[in-house]
């Protein structure tokens, strides 16, 4: 069970929070092994709200709206009494749910110091709102801190985000998704991976201290991993895409998905 995509699977978008908590999951685990004796890789989480206009844009089911049975205080007592009947309306309660987003954390066994940071990016760190503020909070604490930051951002929507001063190489090279890597021993280095949608995800070499070598992140096996186990074989690829593909990929993406439907 696979993807008919050699690399990124860009319907994956439209359900990128059980994506996104399957990556962060099984990121972990593929790391975990490989790490030194004393560094553990963790999962933890930052919480944020974002108000009903961001939620819309951001596409993510947490606003919960409630009917309730209410009418307006004293239209009742009012009508009793002979007076103007006044419009009754239907109430609504909206009830705005902390949004919760998984990074990796690899820190030492011992006191806990944060060696290397993971990050995978979600449409709501790029679209504006809550979201991409915290993110960029979070991001410009990481880089003031000696840990190394690892984002890998495999959303198309929205804005760059990724530590990418000028974002010169996202002009330059138009890619489809992007990795960079800052390792915490180089404060003004950023080590760039450009994406294109047509190739195999790469194979990520994930920085932890300085002198110390670098453990391997597969991206696309992470990616192969979480499609079968999410069982994302019943994705509806028939459906428009939210942003559309670029003009240069249609082509190809429509070949791809009917060799896929001869099958």
């Amino acid at each position: 069970m696979k993807s008919p995509f050699p690399g990124m699977d860009p319907y994956l978008e439209r359900q990128w929070g059980d994506v996104h908590h399957s990556m962060i999951q099984y990121a972990r685990d593929m790391l975990q092994p490989a790490l030194p004796a004393d560094l553990r890789a963790r999962v933890e989480e930052r919480v944020y709200l974002e108000c009903e206009s961001e939620l819309r844009c951001v596409i993510v089911p947490d606003l919960h709206v409630a009917e309730v049975r209410s009418a307006v205080e004293g239209v009742a007592a009012d009508r009793e009494r002979g007076g103007t009947a006044v419009a009754e309306p239907v109430v609504f309660e909206v009830r705005e749910e902390p949004i919760t987003e998984g990074y990796i954390e690899i820190r030492q066994r011992e006191g806990g110091k944060v060696v290397t940071i993971v990050e995978f990016l979600s449409p709501a760190n790029k679209l504006g709102g809550a979201g991409r503020q915290k993110y960029l909070q979070n991001q410009e604490e990481a880089l003031r801190w000696n840990a190394s930051l690892v984002e890998i951002d495999l959303v198309r929507a929205g804005q760059a985000t990724v530590a990418l001063p000028g974002q010169d190489l996202l002009r330059k090279y138009r890619p489809d998704y992007v990795a960079c890597i800052s390792p915490g021993w180089k404060r003004n280095r950023r080590e760039a991976y450009p994406i294109s949608l047509r190739d195999r995800l790469p194979v990520l070499p994930i920085p932890l201290r300085e002198n110390e070598g670098r453990i391997i992140l597969d991206l696309q096996e992470l990616l192969d991993h979480v499609y079968q186990a999410g069982r994302y074989d019943d994705t509806d690829y028939g459906i428009e895409l939210e942003p559309p593909l670029p003009a240069e990929h249609a082509p190809w993406v429509a070949k791809l998905l009917k060799l896929n439907r001869d099958k």
